[in-house]
């Protein structure tokens, strides 16, 4: 029987997954200077808590979610997004009552959505975010927006836009909810199932369907900029303002909805304006959830977070050409001839390693003009050459291959030769 890698998953090979580790050093850095540390929470979590939390009436939780049954009988879900279990053990580990709020936390790591496969979107992916809890400051907002934004510039990417929105708070939402319901009510028997499902429950999804995203009634629709009252007016300004003063470019789009329940205040997405990404143009989204933590069982602790796929953004810097090339190269490769030899490089090899040198020794007893060729291959930047004569010696040929030069030199000083 010939196994293959399961539908909407893909296999990182070792000459693609430097990428993404350079990636998270790039994203872990600048959260290391932003002061947000590390959360990891486990793959499942129980299902309750993504239907209560990112809503039942959304696809996620509707079509999406990989759900199974445990042996205790309990139903668990692999998670499709990563702000409800931090929020979760945010409220489980009593975070709220840290000395130092708000609580900056990062994650990286798998998630799964059971979707239609297409570029840059998989049943696994791996997402990495931000979440900060604890503050309904303005200037967090921007500041976790200005995060994502420079991630992104870090890495090399130049064609992309912030676009931004507010989804008010409450009072707002209610009152919009309300417009929404009268809007689509008369006409709900011309659209689909899960909008008309949705009629009751949160209209504001009706706004986010792909299969009547050309109904006349959507682009008539009741705007959420109309029903912000003077508080979430003013709150979105401040968010504004800040992002001004970071000098971080935005658009302003009314009729932008984040895919989950959670959200409200603001909301934006990261994209790519590159003409060769493809139609799903969207690198990271996030916003505020306050009230999040008390839909959990928590005290009230605003927060707000991003998530972006890694997946995303590796396509992105190919659509710019900017795809990374450089892969790390090898610093020293052994070049071994006959048994003396090779058990004498491979001591060597041991403490090359140990003094934090990348290095590699021929495994396949090849001839000497092999293992040069294999050492040219993995980019060594020096060859070390090793024969019968150098171990009586005490010595070894190191060659240096940028230079194309070759020195005599004793083993007891070859490490200060290579650094």
């Amino acid at each position: 029987m010939n196994f293959k890698v399961p539908r909407g998953t893909q296999d990182i090979l070792p000459d693609a997954s430097w990428k993404w580790q350079r990636i998270e050093k790039i994203a872990r850095s600048i959260c290391d200077v932003y002061n947000y540390k590390e959360i990891r929470t486990p793959i499942f979590e129980q299902t309750e808590l993504f239907q209560r939390t990112v809503g039942d009436t959304t696809d996620i939780v509707q079509k999406e979610m990989y759900t199974f049954t445990d042996r205790g009988d309990r139903s668990m879900t692999l998670r499709p997004e990563g702000t409800a279990p931090v929020v979760r053990s945010f409220v489980e580990n009593k975070m709220f009552g840290y000395a130092d709020q708000p609580v900056k936390l990062y994650y990286t790591g798998p998630m799964f959505r059971y979707e239609r496969q297409q570029a840059g979107r998989y049943r696994q992916f791996v997402q990495f975010g931000v979440e900060a809890i604890g503050s309904d400051d303005p200037a967090i907002d921007a500041e976790v927006i200005e995060l994502a934004m420079t991630i992104y510039k870090r890495s090399g990417l130049s064609d992309v836009k912030l676009v931004l929105n507010s989804l008010g708070d409450k009072e707002s939402r209610t009152a919009h909810r309300d417009a929404l319901v009268a809007h689509f009510s008369p006409n709900i028997e011309e659209f689909c199932s899960d909008c008309q499902n949705r009629l009751e429950k949160n209209p504001l999804r009706i706004l986010d369907c792909k299969v009547d995203r050309e109904h006349p009634l959507m682009k008539a629709a009741p705007s959420l900029a109309d029903f912000l009252n003077e508080e979430s007016s003013a709150y979105f300004e401040k968010v504004k303002h800040y992002l001004d003063l970071a000098g971080i470019e935005y658009e302003y789009d009314p009729n932008l909805v984040r895919g989950l329940d959670y959200y409200n205040h603001t909301a934006f997405e990261i994209m790519s304006t590159s003409k060769g990404f493809g139609a799903i143009t969207t690198l990271c989204g996030g916003g505020r959830y306050n009230g999040l933590t008390e839909e959990i069982g928590g005290p009230a602790a605003p927060g707000i977070g991003f998530a972006l796929s890694i997946e995303r953004l590796l396509l992105a810097l190919e659509a710019e050409d900017k795809a990374w090339t450089d892969e790390p190269s090898l610093d020293v490769y052994l070049v071994t001839l006959g048994d003396q030899a090779r058990a004498k490089g491979f001591e060597l090899l041991g403490k090359l390693r140990e003094n934090g040198l990348r290095s590699e020794m021929d495994y396949m007893n090849r001839k000497i003009k092999a293992q040069m060729k294999s050492a040219d291959r993995l980019q060594a930047n020096y060859v070390v050459v090793i024969g019968e004569e150098e171990v009586l010696e005490n010595v070894v040929q190191l060659k240096d291959m940028t230079a194309g030069q070759q020195k005599k030199v004793s083993i007891d000083e070859l490490f200060d030769e290579l650094k």
